[in-house]
């Protein structure tokens, strides 16, 4: 069984505890995460505006890490495709180049009026909330998602985080339907 090429759209690379649940999410072999160094570039340069107290440097450690962790996750020579692609905002384009160069099927995005079905559906994908897919991902293979998951917040140490808090990371991040399956799936308990 083949698994899903996601793009991950910088929206969702710019938030420190959704990025580190995707980078930990896409160690289960459930999707190969994609992305380009434009989009590294727009989530960086997005930090670096609210958070004054990082440095450019710590944030391409941060996307060196990523692209060293998510196997064949950059994406290139896609940028003949721009000029050819419609879409409500036309700084997009990059991103929906890079997702049909990488034959992805899905755009991982907050962002999804920026990717109308009608302008990306002859191409084969569709945007999707990161809250749905990874429920999506939680539903289809239960066990693999809540031990990462559990991985990850029993590594985190500045601050450590009860699962209850790390719930409330999760709702602040907009992943509700992704807690309500840890909590239907007896997370605060496993």
């Amino acid at each position: 069984m083949s698994v899903p090429i996601v793009i991950l759209d910088a929206c969702v690379l710019y938030p420190a505890p959704l990025r580190d649940l995707l980078m930990n999410l896409v160690l289960t072999g459930l999707f190969k995460a994609k992305w380009t160094n434009m989009i590294n570039e727009e989530w960086i340069r997005n930090v670096l505006k609210q958070r004054p107290d990082l440095t450019r440097r710590q944030l391409e450690r941060t996307r060196d890490l990523m692209n060293s962790h998510a196997i064949d996750s950059l994406v290139d020579d896609y940028e003949n495709l721009i000029p050819n692609i419609i879409l409500p905002d036309p700084a997009d384009r990059h991103v929906l180049a890079a997702a049909i160069k990488s034959q992805a099927s899905l755009i991982v995005t907050y962002n999804l009026k920026d990717f109308p079905l009608s302008s990306i559906k002859q191409y084969g994908i569709k945007a999707i909330h990161p809250d749905n897919f990874v429920t999506e991902l939680f539903l289809n293979s239960p066990e693999k998602v809540m031990a990462r998951v559990e991985r990850l917040r029993s590594g985190l140490k500045n601050p450590p985080l009860t699962r209850v808090k790390y719930l409330r990371v999760l709702v602040q991040q907009k992943l509700e339907k992704f807690t309500q399956a840890l909590l239907e799936y007896n997370y605060l308990t496993k």
